[in-house]
């Protein structure tokens, strides 16, 4: 095993000098598509190869492609990086290769799962016995959700989608804020639940009470209603206490995207926007966005255990599982993959080296810098701020969409900070997104200088009127 443990040695030598470059690299690469496919697409061997060899030469081949997202300038999206102890976790997950599928398939990783959803139903303000399953992100996480709401809502309605399918069913309903984000849609679609009903989404794109009391009293028939807690381009938070009240009053599922604003309930100054997320009954978030964590790694949470394991187990003669009293955690009852990687060890030790108070720092810190940002776009000539800043989500843009797209390609193209574009109320925006642990202070004044210096550039060239 010598050669095995030189090569793991090189190739930790290899991700920290990628790690390290990161301060001074450009955000996005600049080599082009031709560029990076001359150096990958390399003809197969008929022979085996020197694993050493192959390693060195893949990572300079990808090197210039790669984003520094990792990186304290990075802004795009929602995309955390990977706090130091969540990362070496990863990689020990890989080396141990488990399939966290089955407890007899690891048993150390179900029962890492099991503790890590003591710890997340804490922080997070959730039901203290809600089940939990980790996916590859919120699009499965809401599928997983919402299949359990799936199977409950018809079991209540006398059906039983699990033995009958979903022809001659029940209709069920799901409604939907105007704004929501599109994984809940194409989860319903691979649900075979149709295209939601729309119910109207207020300026900043959080859902609107009286519209969805009037949606609920349309119609009596089993219903789901998806809140959410973080729109993707303002971070506007559903009002919960009235979304649940008038849920609980139709008996419909109440299921929350909280794909990055879940963990705001982590934080004493910000848990008081999330009140009333308790009440759902199935939630879904990203430990790869506000926690850190590598990619992959979603969660979903249910309070109803037998309806989130009904609509997920499956049992085979060989499968070796546990019954009664004494039965131990089979991850693959709880989501819809049979062999998985074991992503809880990374959750578990991201939140392990943080502890409650660091996981609270950093998402307050996340939200200081996004209200930086924002407070500072008073001197970017021509910015003009579109969002209530309540987490960490900033929307801005320029006086013409024209401008608001050349401003931001001079940003991407100069490399020191990245972010990307949106449209926000038929015109176009620029979002930017404060998700990682190691972006502060001079981060984000980096970021309000660039755009100050690009906004100016573009006045000064811009064709006389």
């Amino acid at each position: 095993m010598s050669d095995t443990r030189d090569l793991l040695h090189r190739t930790a030598d290899l991700a920290a000098d990628f790690l390290d470059s990161l301060d001074d690299r450009p955000v996005f690469p600049r080599a082009t598509p031709d560029e990076l496919r001359a150096r990958i697409d390399v003809p197969l061997s008929d022979d085996p190869l020197d694993p050493a060899l192959v390693v060195e030469e893949l990572a300079a081949a990808s090197d210039p492609g790669l984003v520094a997202m990792p990186s304290g300038r990075y802004f795009g999206f929602v995309i955390g990086g990977g706090l130091p102890a969540a990362l070496a976790a990863d990689w020990l997950t890989s080396a141990w290769d488990q399939n966290a599928g089955l407890y007899v398939g690891g048993p150390s990783a179900s029962i890492v799962e099991d503790v890590a959803r003591g710890w997340l139903c804490e922080l997070l303000a959730l039901p203290a016995d809600a089940s939990i399953g980790f996916v590859t992100g919120t699009q499965m996480a809401h599928v997983t959700g919402l299949a359990a709401a799936r199977f409950e809502m018809l079991r209540r309605a006398g059906w039983d989608v699990g033995r009958d399918g979903l022809g001659g069913a029940p209709r069920l309903r799901v409604l939907v804020g105007a704004q929501r984000h599109v994984t809940v849609d194409r989860a319903l679609r691979l649900l075979g639940l149709g295209s939601p009903t729309i119910v109207a989404a207020d300026a900043q794109g959080a859902l609107v009470p009286e519209a969805l009391r009037d949606a609920l009293a349309a119609a009596d028939a089993p219903t789901i209603v998806c809140a959410q807690v973080g729109e993707v381009n303002t971070g506007a938070i559903d009002p919960l206490p009235e979304v649940a009240d008038a849920a609980s009053s139709a008996g419909a599922w109440l299921h929350v995207d909280g794909a990055f604003g879940l963990w705001a309930a982590a934080s004493p100054q910000l848990r008081e926007l999330l009140r009333g997320v308790e009440r759902a009954d199935s939630w879904t978030t990203d430990a790869h966005k506000w926690l850190n964590v590598p990619y992959d790694s979603g969660l979903v949470f249910c309070a109803h255990p037998e309806a989130h394991r009904a609509a997920m187990a499956i049992t085979a003669s060989y499968l070796i599982q546990e019954d009664g009293a004494q039965a131990v955690r089979d991850q693959m009852d709880w989501g819809p993959e049979f062999s998985r990687r074991a992503r809880g060890f990374a959750v578990y030790a991201a939140l392990r080296s943080l502890g409650r108070s660091g996981v609270a720092e950093l998402v307050e810190r996340c939200c200081a810098c996004a209200r930086q940002f924002a407070d500072g776009l008073a001197e970017v000539d021509g910015a003009e701020l579109l969002n209530d800043v309540v987490l960490n989500q900033v929307l801005f843009r320029f006086e013409t969409d024209e401008r608001t797209d050349a401003v931001l390609q001079r940003v991407q193209a100069d490399g020191a900070v990245w972010m990307s574009g949106t449209s926000w109320d038929g015109r176009r925006a620029i979002r930017v997104s404060v998700s990682n642990w190691q972006t502060g202070e001079d981060e984000v004044r980096l970021a309000l200088d660039t755009f100050a210096s690009a906004a100016a550039h573009e006045a000064a060239h811009a064709p006389a009127r």
